[in-house]
């Protein structure tokens, strides 16, 4: 199966996480905890759960991952604060693989410069960024644009584990030339 990338800090929303991971290990994908410090544990911001970080963003390549996985809350506004996550969604971005994003996680592609022409979709706060980056934004539960998922809020997940779990089943995470463009 997939091995997922998981790019996460502390702040993330807790359910925003963990459905979506429960589904896609179930499912039988593996996944890696890709965080600013490996060994910490961030902690969601419901306090309801916490993650301890598999490996450092700067420890990691894109090429080691079938797909990548950013869960909403304040975890990827604080993520964008540093370079290395914001190069790495970056990187992910261009490489054509599987992207799952929810709620604020838009907000790395937008530090990253990397949605324009893009159809996306996230929390009611960042709408405006979405478009000032050059993107449509699409109030929809979910959004499929090529390799990028995304939904809105925590309502959205069955659809947006759905699609994740569609998107993984259709590409095995990998991706031709062709798709990626």
């Amino acid at each position: 199966m997939s091995t997922i990338a998981v790019l996460i800090t502390d702040m993330f929303e807790d359910v925003e996480y963990t459905k979506p991971a429960r589904a896609f290990r179930e499912a039988g994908h593996d996944l890696v905890h890709i965080g600013l410090k490996a060994g910490e544990t961030v902690q969601g911001k419901r306090n309801n759960e916490s993650v301890t970080i598999d490996r450092a963003v700067p420890e990691v390549s894109v090429d080691d991952f079938d797909a990548l996985f950013i869960p909403g809350g304040y975890s990827p506004d604080k993520l964008r604060a540093h370079a290395e996550p914001v190069t790495f969604a970056k990187r992910f971005m261009e490489s054509g693989k599987p992207i799952f994003a929810i709620c604020h996680a838009p907000q790395l592609f937008i530090t990253a410069q990397v949605l324009g022409g893009r159809r996306v979709t996230g929390w009611r706060s960042i709408v405006q960024d979405i478009k000032n980056a050059g993107a449509e934004f699409v109030d929809e539960e979910v959004v499929v644009d090529r390799n990028l998922i995304s939904s809105r809020n925590p309502d959205d997940i069955p659809a947006f584990i759905d699609a994740a779990l569609r998107k993984l089943q259709e590409t095995g995470g990998r991706v031709t030339a062709a798709e990626a463009r």
